[in-house]
């Protein structure tokens, strides 16, 4: 797996010192994937100054080969350290707390720095930030929806039937109940913002028939589960950020997004009807639409760029683990 990416920490290390003390430090970051460079781009950026730089990359530049443990294994192949690390999505190996080998390596390597929460999706679908993206996306501030509320009801319903699943993957007994099988109950279909009550209500009836279901299955597993509550809120886990916590592809494409773009959607039109009903004549009409409409930007695209997560409590984790690293603690 050689190449002209492959550069061992041991030798950025001694570039580094040839430069000599007022060279900036080369620390090489690992990443999964296209959408995770611009992510921790923004995230390691803050800890950038005269004395060091990051640079992002993937595993390898001679293949196509991406992915979690491809930039784990680059990292660690390569000796890791001061000048190398990686930076992956937590995935449920956060949550399963050493219990599998891929789990061991994320949460106790020190060159490994994880989401905490699922993936960098869930970052993207932060409650708090929402309404701010729909003002980037349509540059309309009226607060029509409560994002934070739908999410936080959106988590205590799915939350019991969250923690089973974990369980179960911690038991080694995952194909009792899937992560696949989660995201068929969790999803909530098209809804009108009308009406958001209606999704989460049929949401619960589908929650409900599910967790019966696993409950008669692993009656003697009960103890377990309480306890199980119990670590995963020391962990962060509670029935209001479920939603931190469950797949971030599956949140973000299904469930988050049509939201927003549903949200955008009212917006764009209530502000163009207020152009429409304001202009004086048509060519005024025809120049605001215009110049309206091509102010505006995709919703999607605007949750990736948003910054909103920067204020949630997984993310004062990664950051805290960060600056441990850079000031040389347990290193």
């Amino acid at each position: 797996m050689a190449s002209s990416l492959r550069i061992s920490s041991s030798y950025l290390s001694a570039v580094n010192a040839i430069h000599g003390k007022k060279a900036r430090r080369r620390i090489v970051a690992y990443v999964e994937s296209y959408d995770d460079v611009l992510f921790w781009r923004t995230v390691l950026s803050d800890y950038e100054d005269e004395t060091r730089y990051f640079e992002v990359m993937l595993p390898t530049r001679n293949t196509l080969s991406k992915g979690k443990k491809k930039a784990i294994m680059a990292m660690l192949n390569e000796g890791g350290g001061r000048d190398m690390i990686a930076c992956v999505d937590a995935d449920y190996d956060y949550l399963l707390q050493g219990i599998t080998e891929n789990s061991r390596s994320v949460i106790e390597c020190p060159y490994v720095f994880h989401t905490y929460v699922y993936a960098i999706e869930n970052f993207y679908c932060y409650a708090p930030s929402l309404h701010n993206v729909c003002v980037m996306a349509t540059l309309n501030d009226h607060d029509i929806f409560d994002f934070v509320w739908f999410l936080t009801r959106y988590s205590e319903i799915i939350y019991p039937l969250f923690v089973w699943n974990i369980l179960l993957y911690r038991r080694h007994q995952f194909h009792d109940f899937t992560m696949s099988d989660m995201n068929v109950v969790i999803e909530i279909g098209k809804f009108s913002l009308a009406d958001p009550l209606a999704p989460l209500d049929k949401l619960e009836r589908k929650v409900r028939a599910r967790l019966g279901e696993v409950r008669r299955n692993h009656q003697g597993l009960r103890k377990e589960y309480e306890a199980l509550m119990e670590e995963l809120t020391a962990l962060g886990v509670t029935p209001q950020t479920t939603y931190l916590y469950v797949q971030g592809h599956h949140l973000f494409d299904n469930v988050v997004a049509p939201l927003v773009g549903r949200v955008c959607e009212r917006l764009r039109v209530e502000r163009e009807t207020e152009i429409r009903q304001k202009a004086c004549h048509v060519t005024q009409r025809q120049n605001e639409l215009s110049a309206y409409q091509h102010s505006q930007t995709d919703s999607s695209q605007m949750m990736k760029k948003s910054t909103g997560y920067f204020r949630s409590a997984p993310f004062r984790k990664l950051q805290r683990d960060i600056e441990a690293f850079l000031e040389g603690k347990g290193v």
